[in-house]
């Protein structure tokens, strides 16, 4: 009597346990079944058509990483399986659409496209237990499924803080397992160039590495003498590349100009308006190295703080024809059809000191500094265009006009976004009171952040369609981007308790559909996507 008392409890509580429907970002359409389904070694998974090796792939590294075993991977089968099967056209779906259905006899995912397929994968992915186990049992369920926006993106900054080629591809897979879709690369800064440029090599010899960096939170308080460097050889681009591209994650390289180049000006100075001036900071924000190779002659040195600094490309034939040789390797490398220029935080000091600017300003017939950015970044734009890409540039570029066909990633709040899409423009809204995954998650924050406070529910609130554009002007609103600027981020523990839950919050932001968000729903998924982190061997931030 005991042990069958026994056995309808475990039965009960295994039944209770396998219909458990917790899918981050949430679904358009979820209708769960009685009974259920167990994966286990014996499972077939089933991919017919070339086009889905790459889910299949996916799948089994995820279920060998944490689940300790792999499905063989077969033509068909009739019972036990996992099938995966791409089509062109599956009615009511978009391209990035897909079908899943689960029952005793197994899974069924069905994409538009083969991308449709890999986002019914990370669906089915969220029906497994969250913790590790040999048979895994998932709910019968029915889902449809297919995202709002097209630009789903994270941003990662590898120029404060350089991050090794394993967590670059450990963050793509982060982003992959929320149905994100783009991964902005941001490559060079004030403080670090990172991509290997082999027409010019110094880009990497000297400006891939700084003597100190700022100690603590405020500038004041000096920089230290620990060096900071690396960069990505020509050859790690390409793998990271590829292992995003096997995830449909399309990387979007960030060039950052003509503001933000204080690195590549340190390799080569002939860059700024003023190559003979030194640079000019106060004794205690200069390591210690620093300042003895500027004794020794050097006038220029890759920044050790954060901020803006006053150094900027000076529009020179030079400049110019360096630039395009940058972007003819980095295009070379970078498949997207996007290509990011910075645009943002740009100095006019500088320009305004400059003879040549200033005479270029006449000569052009512009208006003033910020004309003469116009006039850059117009420039810039017409040579990727003639590339057969397109720019993203920050919101700054909307200063003293707007390039053609740039696309505009508003940042400083939605105002550039809104213009850009009133001048029909498309537009990726990122704006840090939102989205910016480096401010603090809590008010009494013990992590040393850049400042500001964004708690999950405030990420989770967010609505990319601003008000204030009617239904024509919403549709240049291509999507949004959560940002992880890594100033105060020196290793990936401190990313991952940065991102980790506001990018699930955000996944749901940019997937699901508005009338289906819900934050109360959203509070006790959450609990269970921790559990997942914690599989993972995730850091994430913890109620405090």
């Amino acid at each position: 009597m005991v042990k069958s008392f026994l056995f309808s409890l475990l039965l009960c509580c295994t039944l209770s346990f396998a219909q458990e429907v917790n899918i981050i970002p949430q679904p358009v359409k979820v209708v769960k079944n009685t009974g259920s389904f167990v994966i286990n070694a014996q499972t077939s998974l089933v991919a017919a058509n070339k086009e889905d090796n790459a889910s299949a792939a996916f799948l089994n590294g995820y279920l060998s990483d944490y689940y300790g075993f792999v499905l063989p991977v077969v033509k068909k089968a009739t019972k036990n399986y996992i099938k995966l099967t791409s089509l062109k056209n599956i009615q009511g779906l978009k391209g990035e659409g897909y079908s899943l259905k689960s029952d005793k006899n197994g899974v069924e995912i069905t994409g538009n496209s083969a991308i449709g397929t890999f986002y019914g994968i990370q669906t089915l992915i969220q029906l497994l237990p969250a913790e590790k186990s040999s048979n895994l049992t998932i709910a019968s369920v029915n889902v449809q499924d297919e995202p709002r926006f097209a630009y789903r993106g994270a941003m990662l900054d590898v120029g404060r803080h350089f991050f090794s080629v394993a967590f670059v591809k450990k963050y793509i897979d982060y982003l992959a397992l929320h149905k994100l879709n783009y991964f902005h690369w941001h490559l060079t800064e004030d403080q670090g160039w990172r991509i290997e440029i082999k027409k010019y090599p110094k880009l990497t010899e000297i400006g891939s590495k700084r003597n100190g960096s700022i100690i603590g939170r405020y500038p004041g308080k000096g920089s230290d003498n620990t060096p900071e460097g690396g960069f990505y050889t020509q050859e790690e681009v390409k793998d990271i590349v590829k292992y995003a591209s096997d995830r449909f994650i399309t990387v979007i390289p960030e060039i950052e100009m003509p503001g933000h180049s204080s690195a590549a000006i340190a390799a080569y100075p002939e860059l700024s308006c003023f190559p003979n001036e030194k640079t000019n900071l106060p004794a205690n924000m200069i390591s210690d190295k620093s300042k003895q190779e500027m004794a020794n002659g050097r006038n220029k040195i890759v920044q050790e703080t954060w901020g803006v600094h006053a150094d900027i490309f000076v529009p020179t034939e030079n400049t110019f024809k360096f630039l395009e040789d940058v972007l003819d390797e980095v295009i070379a490398l970078f498949p997207s059809k996007y290509i990011h220029i910075g645009g943002d935080e740009a100095p006019k000091d500088a320009w305004k000191k400059s003879e040549f600017c200033q005479q270029m300003i006449k000569e052009k017939g512009l208006k003033d500094e910020h004309g003469l950015q116009s006039y850059f970044i117009q420039r810039i734009e017409k040579y990727v265009n003639g590339k057969g890409r397109t720019i993203i540039g920050w919101d700054e570029i909307l200063e003293g006009g707007l390039a053609p066909n740039a696309i505009v990633m508003s940042w400083q709040g939605e105002a550039g976004g809104i213009a850009a899409a009133k001048e029909n423009h498309q537009v990726i809204m990122t704006p840090g009171s939102h989205v910016y995954l480096d401010h603090s998650q809590t008010k009494n924050e013990k992590e040393v952040t850049i400042g500001g406070f964004l708690p999950l529910e405030k990420v989770y609130s967010y609505e990319p369609i601003p008000k204030e554009l009617n239904e024509q002007q919403a549709k240049y609103v291509m999507g949004a981007q959560g940002n992880v600027w890594t100033e105060y981020m020196a290793n990936p523990a401190k990313v991952e308790y940065m991102i980790f839950p506001r990018l699930s919050a955000l996944s749901e932001v940019l997937w699901s559909p508005k009338d289906k968000k819900d934050w109360t729903q959203f509070q006790t998924k959450i609990e269970t996507m921790k559990k997942r982190y914690t599989m993972w061997g995730a850091n994430y931030f913890k109620e405090q």
